[in-house]
């Protein structure tokens, strides 16, 4: 099975900014007690202890597709179940988020994932200092933008203000979270299409 080259890219219809970056399936390599050798999907792993013999499915929950035998040659016939049931789940199942849930430890402020400041700075030609907040937002396949919301400059910074850009900014975290979650499972899902078409 063969996996194609980084890089190659698949446009994505209705999205802003235009293309995804096309995401084949990793697969890799397995030989069995007995020597026989599978080429299997990313999540699925071989179990192989004492009196348990199969693969188990991680994808949306775990579960074992037993080869009902202990001398390996029923492992065909167990992949191939759980092969199925993989792609029955990428179809129906959001792809897993590798997006940071909770702040850093050594984040010293109490604000939200993604989202630091106040950040105060002047301007060239100006005299006086402005704040603003800064919102990392998430994009599949690439690297994250860096957006700025203006709070205000030092003579009308309010407390108000302050709480007006927060909002902003949670509102463009979470839209930006929910595209790249959608974008993740668009592309997971036609991943497993190509490897069902092999």
């Amino acid at each position: 099975m063969t996996l194609s080259p980084p890089g190659a890219s698949l446009t994505a219809a209705g999205r802003p900014g235009g293309a995804l970056p096309l995401a084949f399936m990793k697969v890799r390599k397995v030989t069995l007690f007995n020597g026989r050798r599978f080429t299997i999907p990313q999540g699925i792993q071989r179990i192989d202890h004492r009196a348990t013999h199969g693969w188990q499915l991680r994808y949306g929950g775990t579960r074992l597709f037993s080869d009902g035998n202990s001398d390996g040659s029923g492992a065909r016939a167990s992949l191939a179940r759980a092969v199925l049931e993989l792609h029955a789940r990428i179809a129906r199942l959001p792809a897993p988020s590798r997006l940071q849930r909770a702040p850093n430890e050594n984040k010293t402020s109490d604000l939200p994932v993604g989202i630091s400041g106040p950040l105060v700075r002047l301007r060239a030609g100006a005299t006086v200092r402005e704040c603003s907040l800064s919102v990392s937002l998430p994009l599949y396949g690439q690297p994250p933008r860096r957006r700025s919301i203006y709070i205000g400059t030092e003579n009308t910074y309010t407390a108000q203000r302050f709480k007006r850009a927060l909002a902003r900014a949670i509102t463009l975290r979470d839209e930006a979270e929910l595209a790249y979650r959608q974008d993740a499972t668009r592309a997971k899902r036609a991943a497993s299409r190509r490897l069902r078409a092999k």
